[in-house]
């Protein structure tokens, strides 16, 4: 049987193809240009990849700390609709100001309050599954979020990719090629969200009290309490926060890891562009294999998947081997985004979703603080990138171990 996506699906499914256009050019082209920035101003390739590191660091610890307070509040009735427009304004107009900050320095500064105004978005975004579907079409739908997106991405990205490779032909300068890729992916990431600010209808919420802040205040509370007595969730975040602070890690640090080896750009932005193509089947594929396979043995061949792919990368020394890394990337990297995201969904309050998914975040997006910060302190201590990235291959195999153990803690209340 067909599966076929409602409107309200549709509507948000499309916002991932949108938002993913942002996380395309932030993950390939801006890494590049950064190193360029860097380099004009006499940094070395380690003291580029530690700060680049160290400006993810900043911008996920950010998000960590407001991501369950806002979360909280936009479980209110009426509230999360106009939360999530903001962070996707501050995004948004951050985005575009990339194009303006023309000192290293400065451009990190830009990129931080950007990406902290995109990563904000995903919160209230993903807190919306509940709103949109019904729990036994969450793995399909999300699955299909996450590959669409991919694929959607493609197509801004190329646009971006043709004006700032072949900035010399069409007489701009780099700097002037740049500003036309982030005005490109403003425009995509904003048109794509429209349906979904003008269609969206908050489902499952509690009350508006008379002092809405301090409320929510209180029931972050009442959530922290809750998720410590609820095993099958406190150990859950546990071994999220470990594995997929791997994936967010590996996600940000890709082409920046990709320059500091000295490999070629262009080659770098196709490989990681070929890794969104193979994105697009193999999240759909995760998605269907729940129908047959539970989501929770899925989700552990992606930590598997990706304990080896850290390994790999740790030897990584040629373009060859960095295209290879890319496919492997793109088949795991969906499934495991997608599913993690269902699978939360199936096990916590439909009507505290954004509080929830605020947590989600912090041992999300949070999680990447570790990641690039071990990446970037391991590189500038030892000397060396491959050692770095290496380091992340831990993450990965204590993500396995608790994820293990919240698994067999979903089982028990199950019996």
């Amino acid at each position: 049987m067909k599966f076929k996506l409602t409107k309200s699906e549709k509507n948000w499914v499309l916002y991932d193809v949108g938002n993913s256009a942002f996380t395309m050019l932030m993950s390939t082209i801006l890494p590049i240009y950064f190193n360029s920035l860097a380099e004009g101003a006499g940094l070395t390739s380690v003291e580029y990849m530690a700060y680049w590191g160290y400006a993810a660091s900043i911008t996920t610890l950010i998000v960590a700390i407001l991501g369950p307070i806002f979360g909280t509040l936009a479980d209110t009735k009426g509230f999360k609709k106009p939360i999530f427009l903001t962070a996707l304004t501050v995004g948004a107009i951050g985005c575009i100001s990339l194009g303006l900050a023309k000192q290293w320095l400065l451009f990190l500064v830009v990129y931080v309050i950007s990406k902290v105004g995109y990563s904000s978005s995903l919160i209230f975004y993903d807190a919306m599954l509940p709103d949109v579907t019904e729990e036994d079409r969450t793995d399909r739908v999300s699955s299909m979020g996450f590959a669409w997106g991919y694929i959607g991405s493609c197509i801004p990205f190329v646009l971006c990719l043709l004006v700032v490779l072949g900035h010399d032909k069409i007489g701009l300068t780099m700097g002037a090629a740049m500003l036309v890729a982030f005005l490109i992916t403003t425009l995509w990431w904003v048109g794509m969200s429209l349906p979904l600010i003008k269609n969206y209808k908050q489902k499952y919420y509690v009350e508006k009290p008379k002092n809405a802040v301090k409320e929510s205040f209180k029931r972050l509370g009442h959530t922290f309490k809750n998720v410590q007595k609820e095993k099958k969730i406190f150990i859950f975040l546990l071994a999220f926060f470990f594995y997929i602070d791997g994936v967010y890690t590996i996600i940000d640090m890709a082409t920046a890891y990709g320059s500091a080896l000295g490999l070629d750009s262009t080659g770098l932005l196709l490989a990681l562009l070929l890794t969104q193509i193979i994105a697009f089947p193999c999240a759909l594929l995760f998605g269907r294999l729940t129908q047959k396979i539970a989501s929770e043995k899925l989700i552990m061949v992606c930590i598997v998947a990706y304990t080896g792919i850290a390994v790999f990368a740790m030897f990584l020394t040629s373009q060859v081997q960095f295209w290879i890394l890319a496919v492997l990337v793109g088949m795991f990297q969906g499934g495991i985004q997608a599913l993690s995201r269902s699978y939360f969904t199936k096990i916590i309050p439909a009507n505290q979703s954004g509080e929830y998914f605020g947590l989600y975040d912090i041992c999300g997006k949070g999680a990447a603080f570790v990641g690039t910060f071990l990446v970037g302190a391991v590189s500038q201590v030892t000397g060396s990138v491959n050692k770095g990235v290496g380091a992340i291959a831990v993450l990965f195999v204590l993500g396995m171990i608790l994820f293990r153990v919240a698994v067999k803690q979903e089982n028990v209340k199950r019996m």
